[in-house]
């Protein structure tokens, strides 16, 4: 693929020559064993995702190895080519990762939306300023402060400016008339553009106002006290009374600047939440002690959390503009390649790190506590009662199901093995109503059909109990055994009226509990994008809570599968690289060198790995 305007270094490489009419599994195996940016594009030559590796072969064979996560095979079912570009670093590759993501806008990549951007307060450059609300920032020479999470106090605090500091409100530029506006005759404008006041009067007042927003409003309270008394001696009470209105609104934009601690270090903090395919990542912001922004920005992707918080920070900080001495970030990024990305297009050195505990790691759960906020409401807003009549249509219900509720089954060789129960309502998540069930009878087996018999009778039998509502529609994520174990005991519970199908992913075979054929819908209907957003938030449930074990456990089995690999050597091959896409993107000799292992037990493993 050839793409001058990208940024490249003269690098490229047209891969799409030499895999053309291969089938996209095949393609991937075909590409080099070299740093550099794929790009997947759909059967219409549209790019859909770009991404960077060490090794596009490894990386992108990634993306079709059995067990792979939900978002990856949607993904993938929308592949039909894919273009390398082969770089010389790592750096060279996020920077032509960055600008291919700008130049092509990527369905599945994360596209920087502002969902929430706060307010600022705009100074303008100008010789007789303005001051204003607004939510863009104009490279001018103006001067910004903010932002206001809170934008009635932003709307109090203009106000108090409005009343104490005689600053124009006519358009921009300053035009010069001959009679001034009402505001100058009530006093609250200087007149400038009568000339009643000069640059230098003028920008006294400026001055303050700056004063104001930078230190707050001490000695300000103190002038205006000693207004209201002077007013109160001459018994000028009606003065004395909006001196004393102003000194309370003073008081109370006082009180929201709350300090979040003693360090006057610049710090933000990063956290992202996605339910695939919504991405919120939530940004706050400390100076000088205090929070002085909080702001969330929504995407559509299909990207892990990794890669797509890595990409929002460098579209984020695009600009070099508010850049913190320390940012702070909910998931492990690749923090070398984003301290070099800082260093040499910013000129800047930025401490980049994922807190574990104390107070950063609280701000970061705070952060990310917003985030997962901000996707369940944009999931809940989403109107789908055309998709729930559609369902009932097609699965033959009596009505449109109003309440959903679904179960999927985790676990690990019959370890931590967990069942979720999610509610969707009219259409959208209810998180409130999610259960999960650590599900005890199996002892050690793998039997998901005694799991789902299981988490099916001690959910029911509580809506028995406790007299709660029943749904409309229980869809469990399996075939025709798990369909079949849950309506066993849904029968013998006395429930044989409530609904029951499964979704079986390989297909998004829609599964029943009776003789009639499975049911495939069309890829885009919103009957089937229902029940597969039920699905998908089960599984993320499910697995949320032992995903860490879960991956440990995992990783731990697959590399004592190879000859020669121990549970001691596995166990420092883990310490040593931490992950498994880390040790995918090692060498067979820095593996055999960092773990201390014999050069042909490492290249065994990487052969393993990449099967």
């Amino acid at each position: 693929m050839k793409d001058d305007d990208a940024g490249t270094t003269g690098n490229e490489t047209d891969a799409a020559s030499a895999v053309e009419g291969m089938p996209p599994r095949e393609q991937a195996r075909a590409l080099p064993h070299a740093p550099g940016v794929y790009v997947m594009k759909d059967s219409s030559g549209h790019v859909i995702y770009v991404g960077k590796a060490k090794d596009l072969r490894k990386r992108v064979t990634s993306y079709f190895l059995s067990g792979r996560n939900i978002k990856t095979e949607a993904l993938v079912r929308k592949i039909s080519d894919i273009d390398h570009i082969i770089v010389g670093t790592d750096y060279e590759a996020l920077i032509l990762e960055n600008n291919l993501i700008k130049k092509y806008a990527p369905h599945y990549n994360i596209s920087l939306k502002d969902g929430k951007s706060y307010p600022l307060i705009r100074i303008t450059a100008e010789p007789f300023p303005k001051v204003f609300k607004t939510r863009r920032v104009i490279k001018d020479g103006s001067s910004y402060y903010g932002p206001y999470p809170d934008a009635h106090k932003l709307d109090t605090c203009l106000e108090l400016i409005s009343k104490i500091f005689p600053l124009r409100r006519c358009g921009s530029p300053l035009r010069m008339r001959e009679k001034p506006c009402l505001y100058h005759h009530i006093g609250m404008c200087a007149g400038p553009c009568i000339g009643a006041v000069t640059e230098e009067q003028y920008k006294t007042y400026v001055d303050q106002v700056r004063k104001f927003l930078e230190d707050g409003s001490e000695s300000l309270e103190e002038k205006i006290r000693a207004e209201m008394a002077s007013a109160s001696k001459k018994l000028d009470f009606e003065t004395a009374a909006a001196k004393r209105d102003v000194l309370l609104a003073l008081e109370s934009v006082n009180r929201t600047r709350q300090v979040e601690d003693f360090s006057d270090e610049s710090r933000d903090y990063a956290a992202i939440e996605m339910r695939a395919p919504l991405c919120t990542v939530s940004i706050m912001q400390i100076r000088e002690g205090k929070l002085i922004g909080r702001a969330l920005y929504r995407a559509e992707t299909l990207g892990d959390e990794t890669e797509t918080l890595l990409n929002f920070l460098m579209q984020y900080y695009a600009d070099g503009e508010q850049l913190p001495k320390t940012l702070y970030v909910s998931h492990e990024i690749d923090t070398d390649l984003i301290r070099q990305y800082f260093s040499q297009t910013h000129d800047r050195h930025i401490e980049v790190t994922l807190p574990m505990e104390g107070k950063h790691f609280r701000i970061v759960k705070m952060a990310a506590e917003n985030a997962a906020r901000d996707v369940e409401k944009r999931l809940r807003s989403r109107d789908n009662t055309g998709a729930l009549e559609e369902l009932a249509q097609e699965l033959g219900l009596e009505a449109p199901p109003m309440l959903i509720e679904g179960f999927d089954i985790a676990q690990l060789a019959g370890k931590y093995t967990v069942a979720s129960l999610i509610s969707f309502r009219d259409g959208n998540p209810d998180p409130k109503n999610y259960r999960r069930f650590n599900i005890k009878s199996l002892d050690g087996r793998i039997d998901d059909f005694e799991a789902v018999r299981e988490a099916i009778a001690r959910r029911y039998t509580r809506v028995l109990n406790e007299n709660l509502e029943k749904p409309g529609l229980i869809m469990i994520d399996g075939g025709k055994g798990q369909v079949g174990a849950a309506r066993e005991i849904l029968d013998s519970l006395g429930l044989s009226d409530i609904p029951l199908v499964g979704l079986a992913k390989d297909l998004e075979e829609i599964v029943f509990d009776d003789d009639r054929p499975s049911l495939l819908l069309p890829e885009d209907s919103p009957a089937l994008r229902v029940l597969i957003a039920v699905r998908d938030e089960c599984h993320r449930f499910a697995t949320n809570a032992n995903q860490r074990l879960r991956s440990q456990d995992a990783t731990f089995k697959l590399l004592e599968s190879v000859e020669g690999v121990g549970s001691a050597r596995s166990a420092r091959i883990m310490r040593t690289f931490g992950s498994l896409d880390a040790l995918l993107s090692a060498s067979e000799e820095d593996i055999a060198s960092k773990a201390k292992i014999p050069l042909i037990v490492a290249r065994k493993i990487l052969r393993k790995l990449n099967l």
